[in-house]
């Protein structure tokens, strides 16, 4: 099984510390949409990061379908989402928020890819609300939780993909997400950074 993609994506690297805790072995073969353009196409002409390529060839792509996939092939009590509704649901909708504030990061980097003359400013300062209002409502969360993980006892995905999306955001738009802003996300995610998962799969630098 390969994990195709760079851990500069928090797609990527949702995925890769997922299968980490889900204990599912993979190659992970770090290749960029941009640089290693041509290369990506040869293994899947769609050049979507991330994609799975599974034993017998075939090939899964976003980051959600392949961690739900993932984990229907492992026990119950190894998977990373609660099977109780209720606190599936719970669980859903902090990684809906977490996913969100990714997919806004990566539109202000692709926005600031165009000339000065063609980028949209006040199209740039919308997106720049929601991801600051997806932050406030998981330092909100985070500052209120009664137990150590958003899942319980235990880390589960909502805690893997809000931390991996906050350190996403302070990669690429620090300016725009100041970290003294929302103190318990940070904290929060400086404390999932250390987990044995995150270490093995660890954010570039830059």
């Amino acid at each position: 099984m390969q994990l195709i993609g760079m851990l500069d994506s928090p797609f990527v690297r949702r995925t890769a510390i997922s299968m980490q805790m889900l204990g599912i072995a993979f190659e992970h073969r770090s290749l960029s949409v941009f640089r290693d353009f041509d290369t990506f196409r040869r293994i899947n002409p769609l050049v979507k990061a991330p994609t799975l390529v599974c034993d017998d060839g075939v090939q899964l792509v976003d980051s959600g379908l392949i961690i739900d996939y993932l984990e229907s092939t492992v026990a119950p009590d190894r998977r990373l989402l609660p099977a109780e509704p209720a606190s599936r649901r719970a669980a859903l909708r902090l990684i809906g928020v977490a996913l969100l504030a990714a997919e806004k990061s990566v539109q202000v980097v692709y926005e600031r890819k165009r000339p000065d003359e063609l980028r949209y400013q006040p199209w740039l300062e919308r997106v720049a609300g929601q991801l600051n209002s997806a932050c406030a409502m998981l330092d909100g969360e985070i500052g209120a939780l009664a137990s150590p993980w958003l899942q319980g006892e235990q880390p589960g995905q909502a805690d893997i993909t809000v931390a991996v999306a906050w350190g996403f955001v302070q990669l690429v738009v620090p300016e725009l997400v100041a970290a003294r802003d929302y103190p318990a996300l940070a904290a929060f995610a400086a404390r999932a950074e250390q987990l044995p998962a995150f270490r093995a799969w660890p954010l570039p630098a830059d």
